[in-house]
């Protein structure tokens, strides 16, 4: 029997979509509350650069969110920046769709351990935490309710101490953090002056720009810029006299048209 996990989708309201590596089904449902959305059309090409940030007060007091793509309200497959204020505290929860997240700057903490800038973090469906944060206060890049059921590999990376692996293509860097079926998450390095291989984004691409600005033939994407690329888009990368450094997921969107 297939398992499957439930999303909250781009599908017409009143259906919930229920996720499986090989598939998506769909099922009808009444009285369905009417769920945010935010950039929820998978199959087209989004871009969110830093002077595009809205910050939302979420429900707990010092803890404040840029929310780049979402499907919900408070529980919600949601791509999001959060940043905490110094000292402040988030409720225990449990990871229904899964965790997974960057720390892009301060010191994010939990009961588990503490997690400084550069640090990646998974959490699979079904576990649980309580995030606590001290003097830096800390930003997070987070994405929720994302995972397979069977991608059950709890991760703690500390970028700032693993070797980078060099790539084919002259110039740049590659820093493998997860992977599982055709979904991959990585961080990218770039020398300065590098053009790209230009590359097909078969199950999409989602790059965060760490440092430094990346470049395309669509146009220049400056660091806070979060770029979502659908299924089957292709583009040619570049970087000019500063370079970059970027977060990068490949594989893990569908073929909405198929779906």
């Amino acid at each position: 029997m297939l398992r499957y996990t439930l999303l909250i989708w781009p599908t017409k309201p009143g259906l919930l979509a229920f996720w499986h590596p090989n598939k998506i089904r769909t099922t009808r449902i009444k009285n369905v509350q009417k769920s945010l959305r935010i950039r929820d059309d998978f199959g087209i090409k989004v871009v969110c650069r830093s002077s595009d940030y809205r910050w939302v007060s979420s429900p707990m007091s010092g803890v404040t969110r840029m929310m780049l793509d979402r499907i919900g309200n408070e529980i919600a497959r949601a791509t999001t920046i959060v940043r905490y204020a110094p000292n402040s505290r988030f409720s225990s929860h449990v990871h229904s769709g899964g965790e997974e997240y960057y720390v892009l700057s301060g010191l994010f903490a939990d009961e588990h351990g503490q997690y400084p800038s550069g640090t990646y973090v998974r959490n699979p469906i079904g576990t649980k935490h309580t995030p606590q944060i001290g003097n830096e206060g800390a930003t997070i890049f987070v994405k929720l309710h994302q995972f397979s059921p069977e991608d059950t590999a709890q991760k703690v990376i500390s970028t700032q101490q693993r070797k980078w692996q060099p790539r084919l293509e002259p110039g740049l860097q590659i820093m493998p953090l997860h992977k599982y079926r055709t979904e991959k998450v990585f961080l990218l390095k770039s020398a300065p002056n590098i053009k790209f291989n230009t590359h097909e984004h078969v199950g999409g691409e989602e790059i965060l720009v760490l440092e430094g600005t990346l470049y395309d033939e669509s146009g220049a994407y400056p660091k806070g810029s979060w770029i979502r690329y659908p299924h089957l888009s292709r583009h040619t990368p570049f970087t000019k006299s500063d370079g970059a450094l970027i977060y990068t997921k490949t594989g893990h969107l569908p073929d909405l048209k198929g779906s």
